[in-house]
């Protein structure tokens, strides 16, 4: 039972956090509300660090999920600029950096995840940068205007979705670019070969270069500052700023100290729930990059680093957290603009997953859709300067039902009516 008595901890000052606490007072709890977080800003989203505030359209204060006025008018106790650096399940208490010990009833963790370090020599040097915080955006931000400015150039070491966002920024403001990628493709371990091509040809249109197939081995630099960057070839590319952007981890280490089920690296990594987000201590949750969730349609774990997943988990673990009945099986979803190009990508169809990729419209104009099929289910749809097919998109996924091919590459048969068929 929950009771008006009993105080409810969110770990975590991003969107899935901030979503919690909004959805905990919508749901009608009237007890307390601690948000913790160990950035000094209130709880922001994440996207435009990529987007619309890295490429300078959007101000600052676009990127926060609420105003700051809001945590007090929703009665939400925020511990901003604190650290959570101990859980005691003994005592269901949470202690931080100052040695403060917040007392949980219910507990959320949703600390999101890090960016990978390149573990090469001259990461040290002043040009390098990773994106994950409002922080890393702020900086990079000003080091793009800069390198546009005095014709610089920067080398990124991977073409996932931050590398091409931020080639494409970079782009925006002048700057020469460079992408070093060990896969044959861009976003390879998501769109697989058959259309990691299409983003290649897009990037190389607005003048970026690509190394495919190497690694960065070293970054070359002098009195701090970055020269080059080095790859396990032979190669050497000039360089004033590098970005490291080969992935994320989940920010488990406060969960495997307390002793939760955590899954290895090889499987995705994360802190193991289940499917209404209840970790293995039934007073803990988790929700947002960090939690590897049991998916009731897709019948796998797994974790997701999209805002979406943010967006949506956070209220349902806020909604179980008050002992509601949940099953998390939302359709993964997630966009991305780069350039002229928006695309839309939803469901999961990792390579070696699906047997056909379906294509209705024009690819050569960059207006389609792509199908991921196996055995003529459909896995997964990405729409790329088509819009509003996401809903029909995930509907035939939920309904899995075996597609005809033809039909479904024909842009004259209204996806609608294969979700009703």
């Amino acid at each position: 039972m929950v009771d008006a008595d009993q105080t409810f901890v969110i770990v975590g000052g991003g969107l899935a956090g901030a979503k919690a606490a909004e959805t905990l007072r919508e749901e009608g709890f009237t007890g307390r509300v601690i948000l913790i977080s160990d950035e000094r800003d209130h709880p922001y989203e994440r996207p435009p660090l990529s987007k619309g505030f890295l490429t300078g359209k959007d101000d600052r204060d676009s990127v926060f999920v609420h105003e700051p006025a809001w945590y007090a008018q929703a009665d939400i106790e925020l511990h901003l600029g604190q650290p959570a650096v101990r859980l005691d399940r003994a005592t269901r208490a949470v202690i931080l950096g100052d040695g403060t010990r917040v007392p949980y009833d219910r507990l959320l963790l949703a600390t999101g995840a890090e960016p990978r370090r390149l573990d090469i020599p001259g990461t040290g040097l002043a040009g390098v940068h990773h994106l994950r915080r409002l922080a890393h955006a702020e900086r990079l931000r000003g080091v793009l205007t800069a390198l546009g400015r005095d014709n610089g150039q920067l080398v990124i070491a991977g073409a996932g979705w931050i590398g091409l966002e931020v080639a494409a920024a970079a782009r925006g403001y002048g700057a020469e670019v460079t992408i070093v990628e060990p896969e044959p493709t861009p976003l390879h371990p998501v769109l697989g070969p058959e259309l990691g091509t299409l983003f290649a040809d897009l990037h190389r249109e607005h003048g970026v270069r690509f190394h495919f197939g190497a690694r960065l081995t070293e970054i070359v630099g002098q009195d701090g500052m970055v020269l080059a960057a080095q790859t396990d070839d032979g190669e050497e590319h000039p360089a004033h700023a590098v970005l490291a952007a080969i992935g994320a981890a989940p920010r488990t280490a406060l969960a495997e100290a307390a002793g939760l089920q955590v899954v290895d690296r090889a499987r995705g990594g994360g802190i193991a729930v289940d499917a209404s987000l209840r970790t293995s201590d039934p007073d803990i949750f988790a929700a947002g990059d960090v939690a590897a969730a049991d998916h009731p349609l897709l019948d796998v774990r797994l974790r997701v680093e999209h805002w979406a997943n943010a967006l949506n988990g956070g209220p349902a673990a806020a909604r179980a957290m008050l002992g509601q009945e949940v099953s998390y099986d939302r359709v993964p979803y997630f966009f991305s603009d780069q350039y002229d190009v928006g695309m839309e990508y939803s469901g999961y169809a990792p390579p070696g997953s699906y047997d056909q990729v379906v294509c209705r419209g024009d690819v050569g104009k960059r207006e389609f859709i792509a199908f991921w099929l196996r055995e003529g289910r459909l896995l997964a749809g990405m729409n790329v300067n088509v819009w509003d097919v996401t809903d029909s998109i995930q509907r035939l996924i939920r309904s899995g039902a075996r597609l005809d091919p033809t039909a479904l590459a024909d842009p004259q048969t209204p996806l609608e009516s294969l979700v009703e068929g």
